[in-house]
């Protein structure tokens, strides 16, 4: 594999250098969200150890990605498995993101869901208890774990905990194994543990079914117009690459010990970037003229109509701010997957440095 320079190696020192040379256990690698993490924590000279099922699309960008990490192929829900991983491995700080993680298979297989995030969660804790080397553990679950009422405010860290579906009602309960860890277990073993709620992430190297932006590439591939099923659905847009900054900065907080800093946490975009999918299709086509879509006239299983996120302890206390507007996310996003279909580029480093060179013209917390 051709050598490229970290950004650590660059002489940048983000999220205070807190993870170059940890022992980083990353759950859930081979998925969207999860290999752009395992690029970053790369490119921050961690030491990262992936567990993960097999990538269920073709496509994918962990493989594409084609980082040089160990990588672990176990289904979490395997608690001597999983536990012999974390035992052997001795790491310093997991950030747990394997999951099943879309709504309208939730309808399709609720006891995979249910035995996954809420199983799969407690296995992965019981583990990190009884290994001594781990100092913190972010446990990634969703906007969507909170009991939706519809309102037109954002939800914010201290509202009820729900969901209507079996996705949404299992990462509440994810938010609750975790929290009964935290306060039954990890105080005496002086672990930090937080859980962290990000919005409706998007970017490239997404091709999971029953997502908008892979729906849309798969449509344009095709040759048909994407069916969209809720227009006038609102969702908190935000770049993957903002979800990710989130969660290392608050991993870098509970590796620093601060103890304040072990609770749960909410990273959506800003107020403006909470917009419908109508909305965010037209702002794509923008981007990339080609793309078509129509009204599917099938009926559909509940999913929320209206959703916000209120960021503001984030914004307050961590110092967190989103970078990139919906504008910028979208533009992002398109241009990956123009340069991947058209010429099989992968851009994922090259739109990552240009986040992180955004970020520091921001004077981002996190980005010193």
């Amino acid at each position: 594999m051709e050598y490229q320079p970290t950004l650590e190696s660059m002489g940048l020192n983000l999220f205070g250098g807190q993870y170059r040379g940890k022992r980083v256990l990353l759950t859930g690698h081979t998925g969207f969200k999860g290999s752009w993490l395992a690029l970053w924590l790369s490119e921050l000279g961690a030491l990262v150890s992936g567990v993960a099922l097999e990538p269920n699309t073709d496509p994918n960008h962990w493989n594409l990605l084609n980082l040089d990490i160990p990588d672990q192929r176990l289904d979490i829900r395997d608690y001597s498995a999983l536990s012999r991983v974390v035992r052997d491995f001795q790491p310093e700080i997991v950030f747990h993101l394997a999951a099943q993680p879309l709504v309208r298979q939730s309808y399709r297989d609720p006891l995979e869901t249910w035995s996954t995030n809420v199983m799969g969660t407690a296995n992965l804790l019981e583990a990190c208890r009884n290994t001594a080397s781990i100092r913190a553990i972010v446990v990634v679950t969703t906007d969507k774990c909170y009991e939706n009422k519809e309102w037109e405010r954002g939800y914010n860290e201290t509202d009820r905990l729900g969901g209507h579906d079996p996705y949404s009602a299992s990462k509440a309960a994810t938010e609750l194994v975790a929290a009964s860890y935290r306060s039954a277990f990890f105080h005496e073993n002086k672990t930090l543990l937080a859980t962290a709620r990000a919005g409706n992430v998007i970017g490239g190297g997404d091709w999971s079914e029953d997502r908008l932006i892979p729906d849309l590439v798969r449509s344009i591939t095709n040759g048909n117009p994407l069916e969209i099923r809720s227009p006038q659905a609102t969702r908190p847009w935000q770049h993957v690459l903002e979800s990710l900054s989130g969660y290392l900065l608050l991993g870098q907080k509970l590796l620093e010990a601060r103890k304040e800093f072990a609770e749960a946490w909410n990273f959506g975009p800003e107020p403006e970037d909470n917009r419908t999918v109508v909305d965010v299709l037209a702002k794509m086509k923008a981007y990339w003229p080609e793309l078509a879509w129509v009204l599917t006239e099938r009926p559909q299983p509940h999913e929320a109509g209206l959703l916000y996120l209120d960021s503001s302890k984030a914004y307050g206390q961590l110092g967190w701010i989103p970078t990139w507007s919906l504008d910028d996310a979208l533009n992002a996003t398109a241009a990956w997957y123009r340069a991947y279909l058209s010429e099989g580029l992968i851009e994922s480093r090259t739109q990552l440095t240009a986040f992180i060179a955004q970020a520091q013209s921001y004077k981002r917390a996190w980005a010193k």
